[in-house]
């Protein structure tokens, strides 16, 4: 395909429907320092996925994505374009192999939030540790990182396995074990998501998990994790919680 052109298209698309209103709203929504079009996530699907459906191989879905990635207005990032690449990722995952998935942390580590992270985080990096076990190592480096939205890539990761009923248990506990103390919010956050949607297939596994760490869990976690139990198992952790 022709990458260069593919972007120019899509930024066209979304300049096109540039609603200045929506884009302050949504900066100032964001906390975002980036610029901001004003183009709402479906319309930016509709306006992309014409060019992604072009991709074809491997390094044309790494070329097109670096192309809306380094978009700038005046300097600053343009954060439409920026998910317009999350989507070039995702929708190519499947031509990606184990390696790639250091372009994902490099674009990870140029975000500062979770708009872009979440995305990458399971439907870029939880897909390629699905098909790579070598990935899981990457994901032991990560949950220890300085880096906040690393660790919690790390932990969103698992999400890929969890929802096509292949959860790798023995990382959510490792990975919970590890962040269980944590004080940043995206990473409290971010595992209570996990064990709720770990909860949807194995609660008996989520009960007995979040039981054990009682004394040790936050509440943020714990009202995640108990949001999809049976409501007797959710009711009688969250008393042991409160009498902790």
């Amino acid at each position: 395909m022709d990458v260069e052109g593919g972007a120019a298209r899509i930024v066209a698309g979304l300049r096109a429907q540039a609603d200045p209103a929506r884009a302050e709203k949504e900066r100032a929504y964001l906390k975002s320092d980036f610029a901001h079009i004003g183009v709402p996530v479906p319309a930016l699907r509709t306006v992309a996925l014409p060019v992604v459906r072009e991709v074809r191989t491997r390094d044309e879905a790494l070329a097109l994505a670096e192309a809306l990635w380094t978009v700038t207005d005046g300097g600053r990032p343009v954060h439409e374009t920026r998910m317009a690449a999350v989507e070039v990722l995702v929708r190519s995952a499947k031509l990606l192999e184990s390696r790639d998935v250091g372009a994902a942390e490099r674009y990870v580590r140029d975000s500062a939030s979770w708009v872009y992270v979440d995305h990458l985080a399971e439907k870029v990096v939880g897909a390629l540790a699905v098909r790579f076990l070598d990935v899981g190592a990457v994901l032991d480096a990560w949950v220890g990182d300085p880096y906040m939205w690393i660790r919690r890539t790390a932990v969103l990761a698992l999400l890929y396995g969890i929802r096509r009923d292949a959860p790798d248990l023995e990382r959510i506990s490792r990975f919970g074990d590890v962040l269980i103390g944590e004080g940043e919010f995206f990473i409290r956050k971010a595992l209570g998501w996990v064990l709720r949607e770990l909860s949807k297939t194995d609660p008996d596994w989520v009960a007995g998990w979040v039981a054990a760490r009682i004394g040790a869990i936050s509440g943020v976690t714990m009202r995640e994790a108990v949001r999809r139990l049976p409501p007797e198992d959710a009711e009688r952790l969250l008393t042991a919680y409160r009498s902790r």
